[in-house]
């Protein structure tokens, strides 16, 4: 249980990083980054795992990058839900989702697991 909420912690932070980097791409606080990180995680787990399934060999033609955009469209769709989390473009989207993966893979690499 304290791995997830760890896990959570360090994808806020890691939005809020990427919202200083990306133009187009805003949180307003941390709180309201723990809110879209649970969002976008919550987003992914449904809706994502069931477009990843239907885009499977768009996404097999594309060598997995085509999955770079649906985490885009992710990322969008959960802005609609979260007060002070904004993506104002595709472009936006598009960068957030290749800096937030390249993170959040560090931040696993640097964490220790607990299986």
């Amino acid at each position: 249980m304290v791995h997830l909420l760890i896990r959570w912690i360090i994808s806020a932070v890691l939005l809020l990083v990427v919202a200083h980097v990306v133009p187009g791409f805003h949180v307003e606080g941390f709180t309201a980054a723990l809110v879209a990180a649970l969002v976008i995680g919550l987003i992914n787990a449904t809706l994502g795992t069931v477009l990843k399934v239907l885009t499977f060999p768009l996404t097999i033609l594309s060598f997995g990058l085509f999955l770079i955009v649906i985490n885009a469209l992710m990322l969008m769709f959960a802005s609609h839900f979260v007060r002070g989390f904004s993506v104002h473009s595709f472009s936006a989207a598009l960068i957030g989702a290749v800096l937030l993966s390249v993170l959040n893979m560090l931040a696993r690499w640097m964490t220790p697991s607990h299986n």
